[in-house]
């Protein structure tokens, strides 16, 4: 049931999303390996680097609603209980910037010491391994 609900997450990507993922795809060359839309702890967030312990969100129009901030302070909590950290860009920065987004993640990625990747979660099909 999560595998379904991560592809359909990810056909319902903002623009931004999509050129952020491509931005992060490719990290891979230099060891980072993102998944997008995937489960994790119950969630779904927008971009996860396992190795590194990093989830990016990219916030919408929605988050501005005080529901939803209080849901995504919650989910960042349990995720920092299990040792990740999150980056929160709002979807303008994405558009207006994406060279300085980029740029944050990378520095979060290299300030993070590599881990190893949570047991049960291997990649999607094209996800977070080589193919070749």
């Amino acid at each position: 049931m999560s595998v379904k609900r991560a592809r359909a997450l990810r056909k319902t990507m903002s623009i931004q999303e999509v050129r952020l993922w491509l931005r992060l795809r490719g990290l891979r060359a230099e060891g980072f390996h993102f998944r997008g839309q995937a489960p994790l702890l119950g969630y779904f967030p927008d971009f996860i680097c396992l190795n590194r312990r990093l989830v990016v969100e990219v916030d919408g129009p929605h988050r501005a609603e005080l529901e939803q901030v209080a849901h995504d302070e919650y989910r960042d909590q349990v995720l920092r209980r299990s040792g990740f950290q999150t980056l929160r860009f709002p979807t303008r920065a994405v558009h207006e910037d994406i060279d300085a987004v980029v740029g944050v993640i990378c520095q979060a990625l290299s300030a993070a010491s590599p881990t190893r990747p949570l047991r049960g979660h291997p990649p999607h099909k094209g996800e977070g391994r080589d193919l070749s």
